[in-house]
């Protein structure tokens, strides 16, 4: 890590989440292990008209148009080296627009509105040759290692973005550009670090930060009570029941061929969740959502885990967090096949179908020991932050 080590630099990142997100964020938490040794600008993303007009009412919408309004100062220090930055100036609703000429003269303007705000922040804390880390935002970023002229333009590409309507419309088009123009190109996956090298050969897999401090087995956990009358085995997932996510007829398939199996769900779930004809199934059972620091007692108390991923757009290339969660807690693991589970392979159990699922849900159960949760556990111990950002500095440094 020591030679791979930037410090003492300038960084301005630049992406999708906010700094006063109420959801955990790589960017910050990559945000935050930079600046142990650089000054870092954590930018959010500029207030656009339609939020403005919608959701005024909110109060982190009303923080940002005191400081469009000058009643706020938009720049704010949290650490030594850290700070973060809320833009004085709003950019134009412009994804409806379906042409993309027209939408690219539009988006030149957002991004020079955007930038000179940006610039401002820049001129007040002295920031020299910078390094510009870009976390995926494809619109509102694209010109600005032309506007801002960083020392090192980087894109950071976490997900499959094109999958989703909303990015497919124009991002088909402009994130392969962007991609391409970029210095370096990052990412959190395999598959995506593929991608990516389509259009830069300056592309590298970096891996993936996680904090496991909930996630540890060491400690003792008492088995909630809603699970202490299901009997076991308990074959169990816990994250948001989403059918565009997760497996559905999977599900049902191994419920049905091992009815002295439990299936447990802890999350919340979609509409299709709810209609689907899973809650019929006797040896399945909805806990629903829970709060996020009692995941470990769940987890503790099931005997194989399972992440029963579809394979589609949106999935195939996400770097599946929840593994490293299941093994850091020892647990034997069946997940679905795919690029980006590649790097799990030693220490999990990899099936192509529900036929596969159900055998090596069963081999995991025959096959759990001591020594094999102790090398879960150190696998899944070495995906920190600290780790993740060090491989971000060898490809900088590339």
């Amino acid at each position: 890590m020591e030679k791979a080590l930037i410090s003492g630099r300038d960084i301005i990142v630049v992406g999708q989440q906010a700094w006063d997100t109420d959801i955990g964020s790589n960017c910050k938490n990559i945000a935050m292990e930079f600046s142990k040794h650089n000054r870092v600008l954590y930018v959010n993303s500029p207030l656009d008209i339609k939020t403005v007009l919608l959701k005024n009412d909110d109060p982190k919408i009303k923080k940002r148009l005191a400081v469009i309004n000058k009643k706020q100062d938009g720049l704010e220090h949290i650490d030594t080296n850290l700070w973060t930055y809320y833009p004085d100036k709003t950019i134009a609703s412009i994804n409806w627009i379906k042409s993309n000429g027209i939408f690219n003269f539009f988006n030149h303007i957002n991004n020079k509105r955007f930038a000179g705000s940006i610039q401002k922040a820049i001129k007040r804390l002295n920031f020299k040759n910078f390094i510009l880390f870009n976390d995926s935002d494809i619109f509102r970023s694209f010109y600005l290692k032309e506007l801002l002229s960083p020392d090192v333009s980087i894109y950071y590409s976490r997900d499959y973005l094109l999958g989703v309507d909303y990015w497919k419309r124009h991002g088909t088009l402009l994130e392969p550009q962007l991609i391409a123009k970029s210095d370096v190109c990052l990412a959190n996956s395999t598959y995506l670090a593929d991608y990516c090298g389509k259009y830069n050969s300056n592309s590298h897999y970096v891996g993936q930060g996680c904090d496991l401090s909930l996630f540890n087995s060491a400690e003792g956990y008492s088995t909630p009570d809603d699970i202490k009358p299901i009997k076991g085995p308990l074959i169990g997932y816990v994250g948001a029941l989403q059918s565009i996510r997760l497996n559905m007829e999977l599900l049902a398939y191994v419920a049905i061929e091992k009815p002295e199996w439990s299936i447990v769900l802890v999350g919340p779930e979609d509409d299709e969740f709810k209609a689907g004809n899973l809650h019929a199934i006797q040896n399945i059972h909805f806990l629903g959502s829970k709060d996020s620091a009692l995941l470990p007692t769940y987890i503790n108390a099931f005997d194989v885990c399972l992440n029963p991923q579809l394979i589609n757009e949106i999935t195939i290339g996400n770097y599946p967090r929840k593994i490293d969660e299941y093994l850091a807690m020892g647990k034997p693991v069946v997940a679905t096949t795919t690029r980006a589970m590649e790097i799990f392979s030693e220490y999990t159990y990899l099936g192509e179908n529900k036929e596969a699922y159900v055998t090596l849900i069963q081999q995991a159960l025959d096959e759990d020991s001591i020594t094999l949760q102790a090398k879960r556990k150190q696998f899944a111990g070495s995906h920190t932050w600290e780790n993740n950002v060090a491989e971000i500095y060898k490809a900088i440094h590339f």
